[in-house]
């Protein structure tokens, strides 16, 4: 028996409701939401969905979040940036209760996805950490954590998302203004990515557009070819 691929992709995509299980605000400009699709298809560490509000007259608004979830996990999770005059994020990060509805859509993409096929060092800047998390969650769970090496980079540890799971993971943390430890604030050096980026298979990089750039090509003066670099860029409302 075969799958039809182009089915499951169809049904992934198709809009569905979800109840809001959890809702933690962190700060001032985060919110961490997990939330209880009525249908959903398990997908790929990596991918997007799209959250929709509709008001009492039918006016809607959406925007794409990354997910952090493990595909395995039955909630799917986002963390949302709230961002300046931002219609979507904003609703979210403060008004949004447990219980509420929303619309959902996904999981979406199949670009910047890892499967554990191949062995990849995968740098995030601020919320370009969140696909990053689920690609770590996917690999603790199935052993594969020595195939995939972690970059994350902020301004400050409050400022990065998944702070503390991404240190426990073993992940390197490049902080730009303040110290973490011994490391003095500064964006990551060409020599400290050397040793994640030796010998991989593929690269992926996520954040800002600035970032974005960056970061690849911070990879490419460690040795990584441009041709194996995914990148997933993001701007003032993605």
């Amino acid at each position: 028996m075969t799958t039809d691929l182009a089915d499951l992709a169809g049904q992934a995509t198709r809009w569905t409701t979800c109840r809001v299980d959890e809702v933690q605000r962190i700060a001032d400009r985060l919110v961490r939401l997990r939330l209880e699709p009525a249908s959903w298809v398990p997908g790929l560490a990596g991918q997007h969905c799209v959250i929709r509000l509709r008001d009492g007259d039918g006016c809607t608004a959406q925007r794409s979040y990354s997910l952090a979830s493990d595909p395995a996990d039955p909630l799917v999770e986002v963390m949302v940036e709230c961002l300046p005059a931002g219609e979507v994020s904003g609703f979210l990060h403060d008004e949004v209760r447990v219980d509420d509805v929303l619309e959902l859509r996904g999981p979406i993409g199949g670009w910047f996805t890892w499967t554990g096929d191949v062995t990849a060092v995968a740098i995030g800047g601020g919320t370009g950490v969140v696909p990053l998390v689920a690609m770590l969650r996917y690999a603790a769970r199935l052993g594969l954590v020595d195939r995939l090496r972690v970059v994350a980079v902020a301004r400050t540890l409050a400022e990065l998302p998944y702070a503390q799971e991404l240190l426990a993971a073993g992940a390197f943390v490049a902080l730009t203004r303040e110290n973490l430890g011994a490391r003095v604030a500064a964006p990551p050096y060409p020599a400290e990515l050397a040793a994640p980026a030796r010998d991989v298979d593929r690269g992926y990089v996520c954040g800002s557009v600035g970032f974005a750039s960056y970061a690849a090509r911070l990879l490419g003066e460690v040795g990584v070819r441009s041709d194996v670099i995914r990148v997933e860029q993001f701007g003032a409302t993605g």
